[in-house]
């Protein structure tokens, strides 16, 4: 492939942009292919190639590059009646009330501009709640660039993970690792009465894709319930995604007291929203204390675009579409893996997917999980496949982006730049897409 443009591009990129990029996890090795344009299931770059997109922008793309008929004849009617009003109007309410209908734990929701803001809103809204200061996080979790949640350390022992923020910002922050309950049960013995909440993805998306063991997210909301704390579901990257239209909380069977989504919320237009019981999102301004205000809050072009994706998703069996591909191809990456690869771990569910390049696995495949790793203890991988995200990071990291990922792309498939980040397939994609891309895992494996 020629790539000769893109190589200019970011020649100019590296003048003007730090890094040459917007977002860290775009600074591909040696440089990014720059995009000119998507077309259904795939994207074409700056020099002409094309490839069959399983990055999906990092989520958002339900329906893929292509909106339906509906959705850009709602985004385009919304463009053309103004940008935005610094006042409410009526299709944010309708998403409100849409969101509500179908997701367990929302009562009532705000609307942001980003998945951060919304995690930064959520653990806002949980100390202005309950009176307390500390936060619980998962180890490797991701809830975005936010000072409370970008941290490292064991236990209450932390510190920030970034330069710029102040130690100050870790002190209420504890971290335990994922699907640990002991962890959590000892976390709670010796500060519940200071814990705001607990704060967790249901299903690891930035360090891989790990699943909750059975009973872990039960756990959580026991112990929740017990201290007077909050549960807090980030689902912005599951919200919409797993579980359909009731989300993770939905297909897990466990309801937090708030949820924060984002990308497919929007339809692919920056958002974010913080959604939960009556009682506790009501804390924030003007009908509570909780400061929480934005100029580009439920932006009108955004909010059509996030109606009008669900009703399409909601009318038109998208779900089934997606998870029966997304089937297909973990269970063609299982089988492609026992036969090259045995130590690697097929992960993801729904339309979500990942080879996580992990070093052990058991000396045959007996009772495995046939189509991504459910965390079954009949499993006879089950000791070995990853259980936290420190898991992930013991992988064969460097292979993946050195070698793996520009296999793939060699062959005309853009997957994710590293091995943390969620796959994801769309509407558009096609049985024979993935046919295409089981060919392309055999032959760069």
């Amino acid at each position: 492939m020629n790539h000769e443009q893109s190589r200019s591009l970011y020649d100019r990129a590296l003048s003007v942009l730090p890094g040459g990029v917007n977002s860290s996890v775009r600074a591909i090795r040696p440089y990014p292919f720059f995009i000119e344009k998507g077309d259904g299931g795939h994207v074409i770059d700056a020099d002409g190639n094309k490839y069959l997109d399983f990055v999906m922008g990092y989520g958002p793309l339900l329906l893929g590059h292509d909106m339906p008929e509906e959705v850009q004849s709602a985004v385009q009617q919304r463009a053309s009646e103004g940008p935005m009003y610094g006042a409410p109007t009526e299709v944010e309410v309708e998403l409100a009330e849409f969101v509500a209908r179908h997701v367990p734990s929302v009562e009532m929701i705000r609307f942001v501009n980003s998945g951060t803001e919304a995690t930064v809103s959520a653990v806002r809204l949980a100390r202005g709640y309950t009176g307390r200061d500390k936060i619980v996080v998962m180890e490797s979790g991701y809830h975005g660039a936010q000072e409370s949640t970008l941290v490292e350390g064991e236990g209450s022992e932390t510190q920030p993970s970034s330069p710029g923020i102040p130690d100050s910002f870790a002190e209420h922050t504890i971290t335990v690792p994922f699907n640990d309950e002991e962890a959590i049960h000892d976390v709670f013995d010796a500060h519940g009465e200071e814990i705001a909440a607990v704060l967790t993805e249901p299903i690891l998306g930035n360090y891989g894709i790990v699943h909750p063991v059975e009973g872990y997210h039960e756990t959580l909301r026991e112990l929740t319930d017990d201290h007077g704390a909050l549960l807090i579901f980030d689902e912005v990257i599951t919200g919409f995604r797993v579980g359909g239209l009731q989300c993770a909380q939905g297909k897990f069977g466990v309801t937090p007291d708030i949820t924060t989504f984002g990308k497919i919320v929007g339809g692919g237009f920056p958002v974010g929203a913080i959604g939960g019981r009556a009682d506790i999102v009501k804390e924030f301004t003007p009908a509570g204390e909780v400061f929480q205000s934005g100029t580009f809050s439920g932006h009108p072009v955004t909010m059509a675009a996030g109606l009008e994706t669900l009703r399409y998703a909601a009318k038109n069996d998208v779900y089934d579409h997606v998870n029966a591909l997304g089937e297909q191809l973990r269970s063609g990456l299982t089988d492609i893996v026992a036969d090259q690869a045995p130590e690697y771990t097929v992960a993801g569910t729904d339309s979500m997917f990942k080879i996580l390049f992990t070093r052990e696995g058991p000396d045959e495949m007996t009772d495995h999980c046939e189509a991504g790793c459910r965390q079954r203890a009949s499993c006879s991988r089950h000791d070995h496949c990853p259980k936290r995200g420190a898991d992930v990071m013991d992988g064969e990291t460097e292979r993946w982006e050195r070698l793996f990922w520009p296999a793939m792309k060699e062959q005309g498939i853009f997957l994710t730049a590293n091995q943390y980040e969620s796959q994801f397939i769309c509407d558009a994609h096609t049985a024979e897409d993935i046919e295409q891309a089981l060919e392309a895992y055999k032959e760069a494996l």
